[in-house]
């Protein structure tokens, strides 16, 4: 029932039942518990965040497990704002700059900044006729990201939501036939300046020769709003957000999952928990979405989505990861965020996209020491290393493979001057495909969940509304893959909810939840 208190509109007695504390989770608890709805957070885990989490190692070194850095943080201030908190109060953001080192193995570096002058002489020290054409770039993305925003924020759970006035007016700057490095030919001659403006397709896990042209965008967010390193790692992110939902009144119910959803004729209305029954007016599902609807919800309540569909759907790549805490200091030149691409970067990302083992790959490392030093212990150095490599449905046999594609990523890192790092190891985690499988829930590894072509995207991605009573929250759903993005259709996701448990659409100033909200960016995350 809705109840008038302060001039703002509650559902009181309402209850939403959320499976997953990951940051699609927990933004969606705020938003719920901000109209007045009872929260309760299923998590199985022992702490919340999921892959965006920070854990602490043996000997005391701290790692992202996920996400390593944030973009755009203004939505998730919005969603603090609406909650009557500052986002600068509850963390710290260290905007970086430079934002990145890129290091051409074929020749050539660019050390990125969001200062124009800056950039533009970084450019022309490898590309001089291309430097005079960055302005232009920035300039005619600032209009796409203008007409795209109405598209990325609005819900697509109905087929005429593809005609809705924002989507019709973005139609004409689409361009679907065009890919981001395409477009970014109408800028860059020099294939390395391209990838300075196309290798964030990674974050969604795509190739950015096969990546729609809308993405372009990505690069541009980095460069106008900033890169930015949450003190003490982007746990603290989440970690923050669980404490105001908890003072909040949203009760999080950690190391508990949910063994399914159950439903009252076509309508989810709680869930089975350690054997247990808990009724809701409706579920919020949080996880990666491949793995967790076909592990939830039967197949009779998901029409558009049954296993086969699931089964045949283009998944993202998959990530190598090592974790390692070093004895010692690392060169100077390494900065906090540091690229490595490909000489035959092309090469590398078609190897990628059909199933090839890359033996010469791209890789990123974090050096979040070089900005935050509770990373690591005193004389100690933390570093994050992430190797883009297929998914599982390529077949690859990890456990014959992973020791010597180890050796060959140490010696990769050779090229940015960590030669002598293997002898100073002192700890090591690695993360192949089948570790983001077996240990984190991700179908078939694909790290950054659902590929994000032109038909898995808007009303063709799943829904945010899945079902009456049954909503997803996360990379897998609309908009897509990356924190803010997440956080946009946690806005996204809650706005639905409330409007179908309030029978009617509310007025954003009754709930807090904007009704045309700001844009969201993109970041690494699902």
């Amino acid at each position: 029932m809705l109840q008038s208190r302060d001039g703002m509109r509650t559902l009181s007695g309402r209850r939403v039942i959320i499976v997953g504390a990951g940051p699609g989770g927990l933004a969606t608890a705020l938003l719920l518990a901000r109209a007045g709805i009872h929260v309760t957070i299923f998590e199985k885990d022992p702490a919340v965040g999921g892959r965006t989490k920070t854990v602490e190692a043996p000997g005391g070194y701290r790692f992202d497990i996920g996400p390593t850095f944030f973009l755009y943080p203004q939505i998730l201030a919005d969603i603090f704002a609406s909650c009557g908190e500052r986002l600068e109060d509850h963390i710290k953001l260290e905007r970086l700059d430079p934002q990145y080192h890129l290091v051409f193995e074929g020749g050539g570096e660019i050390r990125a900044t969001n200062d124009m002058d800056r950039l533009e002489a970084e450019v022309a020290r490898i590309a001089p006729d291309d430097a005079r054409n960055v302005r232009r770039f920035f300039a005619d993305n600032r209009v796409k990201l203008k007409f795209f925003k109405p598209v990325l924020e609005q819900a697509f759970h109905t087929l005429r939501s593809m005609a809705s006035p924002g989507m019709l007016a973005a139609l004409p700057h689409l361009h679907p036939g065009r890919s981001v490095d395409g477009d970014l030919k109408r800028y860059f001659a020099d294939p390395r300046v391209r990838l300075a403006f196309a290798f964030q397709t990674k974050y969604l896990g795509m190739s950015p020769f096969r990546c729609p042209s809308l993405f372009t965008i990505l690069s541009f967010l980095e460069y106008e709003h900033g890169v930015y390193h949450p003190v003490g790692g982007c746990g603290a992110v989440s970690e923050a957000m669980a404490g105001l939902a908890r003072r909040m009144g949203v009760d999080i119910r950690l190391r508990q999952g949910v063994d399914r959803v159950t439903f009252t004729g076509k309508r989810a209305t709680g869930v089975v928990a350690g054997g247990e029954h808990l009724a809701a007016d409706a579920v919020v599902i949080n996880g990666d979405f491949a793995k967790v609807i076909q592990d939830l919800v039967p197949e009779t309540h998901r029409p558009r989505w049954r296993d086969a569909k699931v089964a045949k759907a283009r998944l993202s790549c998959s990530t190598f990861m090592m974790y390692l805490g070093i004895e010692g200091s690392v060169p100077p030149a390494l900065g906090h965020h540091t690229i490595l691409l490909a000489e035959d970067y092309a090469r590398n990302i078609a190897e990628i996209t059909d199933g090839t083992l890359p033996m010469q790959p791209s890789l990123y490392v974090q050096h979040a020491g070089f900005t935050d030093g509770g990373m690591a212990p005193p004389g100690h150095t933390s570093l994050y290393v992430l190797v883009p490599v297929p998914n599982l449905k390529a077949g690859i046999d990890w456990p014959a493979t992973r020791e010597s594609y180890r050796r060959l990523v140490l010696e990769r890192l050779k090229l940015l001057g960590l030669g002598d790092i293997e002898e100073r190891i002192r700890y090591e985690r690695i993360v192949d495909p089948t570790q983001w499988r077996d240990d984190f829930f991700v179908h078939e590894g694909a790290t950054f969940n659902l590929a994000h072509d032109l038909m898995q995207m808007l009303y063709f991605r799943p829904h945010n509304r899945f079902g009456p009573g049954l909503y997803l929250v996360g990379g897998g759903t609309h908009p897509g893959s990356g924190l803010p993005v997440i956080y946009e259709g946690a806005r996204i996701t809650a706005r639905l909810l409330t409007e179908e448990l309030a029978g009617a659409r509310i007025p954003s100033i009754a709930t807090g939840i904007p009704a045309t909200p700001p844009l969201a960016a993109s970041g690494e995350a699902s």
